[in-house]
């Protein structure tokens, strides 16, 4: 059962019905998660242009933002995360092939850079939260700054960084919220790994 109760389409504030009918046009359903920052009138107004412009067309590789994503969910333990990064992955090309060796932490038909990219992610989501500053002054180890830097333009690190550490956000959102399932089940190898 959620957290909180969904609110309904008709009691949700005029400030954000306009932006909450884009995304059911786009998704042919209201999500859990609008329902729910719906009682905040006017927050998902400004939360969905923000979303769309972390995960839609920038500089980084998509399927970077894709494969990092579901990781960053799974390590999280979020299966309503992971059932919606799942969906957006498989959209944009991701195989469930790819998904379901993300899932059993088999990275070794990944290129370079995306593995890289997901050791990163492992970093942002497990280590940085528990390394004090005295350890390491940016949470995460420095050969590993040091590599990603190397493989990375600054634009793509940005668009990485954010991607990553909005993905740690949501996913404690979803998770504590306890929504049901809203865009289909994972799939079963990744469902498992949940």
């Amino acid at each position: 059962m959620a957290l909180v109760p969904l609110v309904p389409k008709e009691d949700i504030d005029a400030a954000d019905l306009p932006m909450i009918e884009a995304g059911e046009d786009t998704f042919g359903t209201l999500l859990n998660t609008w329902l729910a920052i719906a009682h905040s009138p006017g927050m998902f107004s400004t939360y969905l242009p923000f979303i769309r412009s972390v995960t839609g067309p920038g500089e980084l590789d998509p399927r970077i933002k894709e494969l990092t994503a579901v990781y960053a969910s799974l390590l999280n333990h979020c299966r309503y995360s992971v059932s919606h990064r799942c969906y957006s992955a498989l959209k944009k090309g991701v195989s469930e092939t790819d998904l379901e060796r993300l899932a059993a932490g088999d990275f070794a038909s990944f290129t370079g850079r995306e593995q890289l990219a997901l050791r990163f992610t492992r970093a942002l989501t497990l280590d940085l939260p528990v390394t004090g500053r005295e350890e390491s002054v940016t949470g995460v180890d420095a050969d590993l700054l040091a590599q990603v830097r190397d493989a990375f333009e600054p634009r793509e690190l940005v668009e990485l960084v954010m991607s990553v550490g909005l993905w740690n956000a949501l996913n404690r959102f979803h998770r504590v919220m306890d929504f049901d399932l809203d865009l289909g089940e994972p799939p079963a190898a990744v469902d498992a790994a949940v």
